[in-house]
């Protein structure tokens, strides 16, 4: 029995610049950092040697890795020539489609536990889970995603992941201290609303309206950001850390329809006049986590305002792991 646990991501500034009708271009950066909510991908031997189960939403049991429906876990199995005989699980304590970036981190935790069974973990680190997760989703299944998600589920902790124009991801730390970035997480207050939703329409929209001169503009704007945000980090300047989220906030809206609607923006504003200094969906847009920023003294006035329970989470920083292996 293998076992593989992978974090999600929330994400704070720049996100969309990960897209390759952007960075291609201009060069991309964001903000994000894991959280102890996890992927957890098992895998052992199967009962019936000469097949595959798959346990996921549904469960398959199948005769080859072709015959597998599960786009990703077909495509991993075959990159990393994995034979039958094999039963692999899935569990997430988050359901997909909420903008916290599941199915990178189901594509991370499965390529992680897929090498872990085929005894080849020597040649795995954080840079190849990344690298090879936006292999699979990208180039294999030609998905109209970017690559912020891939690497933050590898790396875990908090970073600025930096997109060059050739296509390469540079993943740079924000260190800060055990004792600031508990501080950090203190103003943060998360919460969902519903509606899950697949990110793939609202990106691929996004990737076509990169291409006009107003959304370049919006667009850089929000990478500039990104740096603004970590030195307000650095410095635990949060208020100015909550004028920035609610600033990259507005322009991301600005980029694509479908990101925002009228429920969306009531919870904002909501959250917003009870003492928030700043509020953005995580993800895409359309549903899913909407994140706020602020003191906490404000807290449970937004819970009371938005009648809503917050989510409970914290930052972690290991990233995905193999947690058992025998």
């Amino acid at each position: 029995m293998i076992i593989t646990r992978t974090p999600f991501r929330i994400s704070f500034v720049g996100g969309g610049s990960d897209l390759p009708s952007f960075y291609q271009e201009h060069g991309g950066a964001v903000i994000s950092s894991t959280i102890n909510k996890y992927m957890y991908i098992s895998s052992h031997d199967f009962f019936e040697k000469n097949r595959i189960r798959t346990k996921y939403s549904v469960t398959e049991t199948v005769n080859s890795v072709a015959e597998i429906k599960h786009p990703i876990l077909r495509t991993i199995m075959q990159r990393i020539n994995v034979n039958v005989g094999l039963e692999v699980s899935s569990i997430a304590d988050v359901p997909a489609g909420t903008g916290m970036g599941s199915s990178s981190s189901f594509t991370v935790g499965t390529l992680h536990n897929m090498m872990a069974r085929e005894g080849r973990l020597k040649e795995v680190n954080k840079s190849w889970l990344g690298e090879q997760a936006c292999a699979v989703e990208i180039d294999d299944l030609k998905e109209p995603i970017g690559k912020q998600d891939q690497y933050a589920a590898a790396f875990g902790g908090l970073n600025i992941i930096r997109f060059k124009k050739d296509g390469s991801v540079i993943v740079d730390p924000i260190n800060i201290g055990d004792d600031n970035l508990k501080e950090f997480s203190k103003y943060l207050r998360l919460y969902y609303i519903g509606n899950q939703r697949s990110a793939s329409n609202i990106l691929a929209i996004q990737n076509k309206e990169l291409l006009k001169a107003d959304k370049i503009a919006a667009m850089k704007t929000m990478v500039s950001l990104v740096d603004e945000f970590a030195g307000f980090i650095k410095k635990s300047n949060w208020e100015d850390c909550g004028r920035v989220i609610d600033e990259n906030w507005a322009l991301k809206q600005s980029l694509a329809n479908g990101i925002s609607n009228s429920i969306i923006q009531d919870i904002y504003l909501k959250g917003r006049r009870n003492g928030a200094w700043g509020a953005k969906l995580l993800g895409a847009g359309g549903g899913g986590f909407m994140l706020f920023f602020g003191p906490p003294s404000s807290h449970s006035t937004i819970d009371n305002a938005l009648n809503m329970n917050p989510f409970p989470f914290e930052l972690e920083s290991l990233g995905s792991q193999v947690i058992f292996n025998k």
